[in-house]
């Protein structure tokens, strides 16, 4: 049930955010054993002129980047899980998007299972009540 929250520098095609749709989802399953049938991706793009690193826009430096969070409940990956998580992501928005921007992020945040669910119910009723 995580939800990514992804930024991206460039234009907005569909054949662009189905892939990185398409990728996040995979790295999501493979990697953090999320269900996929859970897992939500919102995409914004941000103009390159717009995006500034140490001062410069991606424009003019000619590079791209991106950032994005994914929550996930605390507890439920490990320290290994999310490096991995973190290193794949990088390469794969590389190959996704070319000459990357080294300062770009990815961000996964623990989040209390009291404090976090979908459908109006939290992560931890769902927990307690397996059945419902």
């Amino acid at each position: 049930m995580p939800i990514l929250n992804v930024k991206v520098s460039g234009n907005r095609t569909p054949e662009l955010s189905q892939r990185i749709t398409e990728t996040l989802l995979e790295l999501s399953s493979q990697v953090l054993g999320k269900r996929r049938d859970l897992t939500a991706v919102v995409i914004d793009y941000v103009d390159p002129r717009d995006w500034f690193v140490a001062g410069q826009s991606l424009a003019e430096l000619k590079m791209a980047s991106f950032y994005f969070d994914v929550k996930v409940v605390d507890e439920t990956n490990t320290k290994a899980e999310k490096a991995r998580f973190v290193a794949e992501a990088f390469a794969a928005f590389e190959r996704i998007l070319g000459h990357l921007h080294p300062e770009s992020y990815v961000y996964v945040q623990d989040v209390r299972a009291s404090a976090y669910g979908y459908g109006g119910r939290t992560q931890e009723y769902r927990h307690q009540h397996p059945d419902q």
